[in-house]
């Protein structure tokens, strides 16, 4: 269900809730114009307006705009992406948070994302490999644990431990974020993480001018851990 605005009407709106705060922040972590400076917390308005809207959100990654870019991913009906649909906003996604983000979420909703993100780890570029292993991140949080390919797990645990010091600085981080998502939504395979967590100490990578810090893996899942959230899947990937 979605209410009947066009693509027109909401990049207006987007306009409207820009900042040139928040847009100096955006740029700060490697987001391109074009770029209204809209604040997620205010999109999510838009999202309860909007709900899911397959079409819609088409339109608005197709835009090129950041903001609608983002927010078409919040939107989309991930059940209707076609692998075509994916590959399309893949190959659009120019900045880390779209690659990252955006993708790998509306991918691990849709019929094809486990095949995609294999697919997208093989990439020499490094978005694409980016966007890859936050898929495979995205998937294991969504996906009950009897629906998982717990030994194709065990083998992406292994190629992260034996590749992710030789990574690129943002493929590094998402291979931290991937195992750190193993680690806390796919219980059988918290252990495993651990081991190898241990081998590899604290991972370092530089995200450039900003805040961002590399999480420490084992401190990380320690805390989910006191919370008793280890093996607690999420309703959706996206936030």
């Amino acid at each position: 269900m979605s209410t009947n605005q066009t693509c027109d009407e909401i990049l207006e709106e987007l306009k409207g809730l820009g900042s040139d705060s928040y847009k100096r922040i955006l740029m700060k972590h490697g987001v391109k114009e074009p770029c209204f400076g809209a604040k997620i917390g205010d999109m999510q308005k838009i999202v309860k307006r909007i709900k899911k809207d397959y079409q819609l959100a088409l339109l608005l990654y197709a835009s090129g705009v950041y903001d609608a870019m983002y927010l078409a991913g919040l939107i989309a009906d991930d059940a209707k992406m076609t692998k075509k649909d994916l590959k399309n906003w893949m190959s659009k996604a120019n900045c880390r948070s779209l690659a990252s983000w955006t993708v790998p979420w509306v991918a691990s909703g849709s019929a094809h994302g486990w095949e995609l993100a294999h697919e997208w780890i093989e990439s020499k570029k490094e978005l694409v490999a980016t966007a890859g292993w936050g898929t495979i991140s995205s998937i294991v949080s969504i996906t009950p644990d009897d629906q998982l390919d717990l030994d194709g797990l065990k083998v992406l645990i292994g190629r992260i431990a034996s590749k992710i010091q030789t990574e690129s600085d943002l493929v590094r981080y998402q291979m931290n974020a991937c195992l750190i998502a193993i680690g806390t939504y796919v219980a059988p395979l918290t252990r495993e993480v651990i081991k190898v967590a241990k081998k590899l100490g604290s991972i370092q990578a530089d995200l450039g001018d900003n805040d961002c810090q590399v999480p420490h893996i084992i401190e990380t899942l320690e805390k989910v851990a006191q919370r008793g959230s280890i093996g607690k899947k999420r309703k959706s990937a996206k936030c």
